[in-house]
């Protein structure tokens, strides 16, 4: 379907469900600030992250950025046939299974939730992404390279396979010890099921 076909898919949508003109996450920025809040925040220094995103920032340590991109090879390839040795570690490490299990206790209010280390590489996820680095999206640059209370609200997106419209929203996770950055969350919310 080319790029027109596609907006008209999403005004379509956006009529369907009361929208007179696409909206922009601006609009839903205080709403989508409190789920961060009241939803997501108070678990970020939970063990399980704060332990497996300080793991995998002392195994990366020195990683080049040949290395890096050699990995997020590795996951595209793999995300494309569904599964592969990266992406089965990923998924089976016990961040990933918190994950899952955040994303499940709030009902369709959150769509995937991945977080990442202070490289930009997935650390744990709810759901395959497709790629493992993402230091070269805002995502990771507006939040863990801004600093400690950084949050970086995306535009809002129709997601063709969900048939949902959908905002990301990141932010930094800090050391609960240093106050620091020491990685990056990234959830998507379902922007029909804001109160």
């Amino acid at each position: 379907m080319g790029l027109s076909g596609m907006g008209m898919v999403a005004i379509g949508v956006a009529a369907q469900i009361g929208w007179a003109s696409m909206a922009n996450a601006n609009e839903y920025a205080s709403q989508l600030q409190k789920v961060l809040e009241e939803k997501v925040r108070p678990w970020l220094s939970e063990q399980v992250v704060v332990d497996s995103i300080r793991e995998q920032n002392a195994a990366h340590a020195s990683l080049q950025q040949s290395n890096i991109d050699s990995l997020d090879q590795q996951w595209r390839v793999q995300a494309d046939t569904g599964s592969g040795p990266l992406i089965e570690r990923t998924l089976g490490n016990a961040l990933s299974s918190f994950l899952k299990e955040k994303k499940s206790a709030n009902g369709d209010l959150l769509t995937e939730i991945f977080v990442m280390d202070n490289r930009g590489l997935n650390v744990g996820q709810s759901d395959v992404t497709s790629d493992y680095w993402q230091g070269d999206e805002a995502k990771w640059q507006e939040t863990f390279s801004a600093g400690p209370n950084s949050v970086f609200i995306d535009d809002i997106e129709f997601d063709d396979s969900s048939e949902m419209f959908q905002a990301q929203v990141s932010a930094a996770i800090t050391d609960p010890d240093s106050g620091e950055p020491i990685g990056a969350i990234t959830f998507g919310v379902n922007i029909e099921e804001l109160e």
